[in-house]
């Protein structure tokens, strides 16, 4: 670098501005009136269903158990939903909550309340009905929708909220069908009453006590972002949702459907099941988080499936392995797309195939380049921008930043400062411009002679052989001072043995990274958006 740089401020070259946020005090900027769209706003919803009155009779989204269903099909389902909802009240200012799992209701029954101008917060699956019931409660969800088919979490979640009135998807004895009634309606196209300020998600971000954050996301932007289709996703797209899609999967395949793509939809992550569908539907684009990536590289069957169909896996959502990224490489050819993003700036940084070999300070790998329209900067405490190669708190301004926290003003006003999100993740820049993520904030663990980053010491365990995966957490010791754990998946064939584990760590890291505690696992426990579950971790292995 040179000595003349002053900052490590990365703009894309691309001419899109970063949004503002519509709103920083986190709740809805329009009212409930009925005042029409202003003229020239076209929603996310109005774009797919256009796309999909183009060819009626093509397939785009095949369920979990194999039935095909047509745009045509789909399309009609949205519009007889939407013309349901509105018949219940549904409309702008209005939140409908939704339990649903991985079946094309997800889809169309949120696509017809945000056509209405409503926001859907989606209830993650896995969560304890009480928290769920907090999370309903707490953005003032005026009706649930619950899928039937789930084996838990339904009735007792319509149990606890007595006063929310409940349909369902399909038969269920838990409120009205509200297919059967949809169904009843004829399929005439239904107006669109959003505005770019409505927003069409809030989306729970956080930890899974209390209740968590509300992540607001306005309807404008999101339109905008998806006039983009996803670089090697394949044209026409088929996109395989293997993970809720009440989180990344959902997104995915709304860019792919209003790109003119389908979607595949598996109703849980399962490698074996995942590889047997890329090569049955051939698939060309798949999103995992690292650790189900993993499980595809550990997968017998990953040497006889037929893959050439694949075009882009994207990964993300938590710390990636670079000795597993090799690995992948190696494995699936030049199809590893790296994301980095978060529920309150969307999608930050992208890593392409032919940039996996970029790496930054002890080997780490980058998380790439900033996406189209976004900026960077790694800023000190007193919030001033810091020179390439120097670790700080990453700022980031982007184009679907979120409207703000659901009805917490002061905490948006710590997230969000001038258009900027404080993402609480440490990192750099490089001189060219490509960021590396350190760890989170709230991570770090606090020892004797400074901080240990567990996703730093997560990387080195991995390219140990006898370390399949990890989590590195902290844990208070019997003086209530923080020390280094580690929760170890070996490899076949391989034991965990903690004295060579620490040994191995001192060598490379130093004494400060030698985990106290070493606990070999037969799987990592995964969280309901399917990362790390560290707190479980914390509470199981601490006992």
């Amino acid at each position: 670098m040179s000595g003349t740089d002053t900052s490590a401020t990365t703009t894309s070259t691309a001419s899109t501005p970063a949004s503002p946020p519509a709103s920083t005090s986190g709740t809805p900027a329009a009212s409930a009136s009925a005042s029409p769209p202003p003229p020239g706003f076209v929603s996310y919803v109005e774009m797919i269903l256009a796309e999909m009155a183009r060819e009626p009779g093509r397939t785009v989204v095949t369920t979990a158990d194999g039935e095909r269903v047509t745009a045509g099909e789909f399309r009609d389902e949205t519009y007889r939903l939407a013309a349901e909802l509105a018949a219940r009240g549904v409309g702008r200012d209005f939140t409908v909550a939704m339990l649903v799992g991985n079946r094309p209701e997800a889809l169309t029954a949120r696509y017809a309340a945000n056509l209405l101008g409503a926001r859907v917060d989606y209830l993650y699956v896995g969560m304890a009905p009480e928290v769920l019931a907090r999370v309903a409660t707490s953005v003032e969800t005026r009706l649930l929708l619950v899928d039937p088919e789930l084996a838990e979490g339904p009735r007792e979640l319509v149990a606890l909220l007595p006063e929310v009135p409940v349909a369902s998807f399909g038969p269920s004895g838990l409120g009205d069908d509200l297919l059967a009634c949809a169904a009843r309606r004829p399929a005439d196209p239904v107006a669109n009453a959003a505005h770019p300020d409505d927003d069409w998600s809030i989306r729970q971000t956080g930890g899974t006590t209390g209740v968590p954050k509300g992540v607001c996301m306005a309807q404008g932007p999101y339109a905008e972002s998806l006039k983009h289709p996803v670089t090697g996703a394949g044209r026409p797209a088929r996109f395989l949702a293997a993970t809720s899609l009440a989180h990344l999967s959902g997104v995915l395949a709304d860019i792919t459907l209003a790109a003119g793509g389908s979607v595949v939809l598996q109703r849980s992550f399962d490698a074996g099941r995942v590889l047997a569908a890329i090569e049955r539907e051939r698939i060309t684009h798949v999103w995992v988080l690292p650790p189900l990536l993993y499980e595809l590289l550990d997968h017998p069957d990953l040497a006889t499936t037929d893959l050439s169909s694949l075009g882009r896996v994207t990964y993300g959502g938590s710390p990636a392995s670079p000795s597993r990224l090799h690995q992948a490489q190696e494995a699936l050819g030049p199809v590893l797309y790296g994301a980095y993003g978060q529920s309150e700036a969307g999608w930050i940084t992208e890593v392409g195939p032919h940039e996996h070999g970029r790496t930054g300070h002890g080997g780490q790998v980058t998380v790439g380049r900033p996406m189209s329209g976004v900026r960077v900067e790694i800023r000190d405490e007193a919030g001033n921008a810091l020179a390439a190669d120097r670790i700080g708190e990453i700022h980031v301004a982007t184009p679907l930043t979120m409207s703000g926290y659901w009805k917490q003003p002061e905490l948006t006003a710590q997230t969000l400062r001038d258009g900027w999100v404080r993402t609480g993740d440490v990192g750099y820049l490089d001189a060219d411009g490509y960021l590396y993520i350190v760890d989170r904030i709230k991570d770090m663990i606090i020892v004797v002679g400074g901080h240990v980053y567990p996703g730093e010491l997560e990387d080195l365990l991995l390219t140990h052989p006898a370390v399949a995966q990890c989590a590195v957490f902290g844990m208070p010791g019997p003086d209530a001072e923080e020390q280094v754990h580690a929760a170890i998946v070996p490899t076949p064939g391989h034991t965990v043995d903690p004295d060579l584990i620490r040994a191995y760590v001192r060598d490379h890291k130093g004494p400060m990274y030698a985990p106290t505690g070493v606990h070999p696992l037969p799987r990592i426990p995964l969280t309901s958006v399917g990362k790390p579950d560290k707190k479980l971790l914390r509470t199981t292995l601490g006992k």
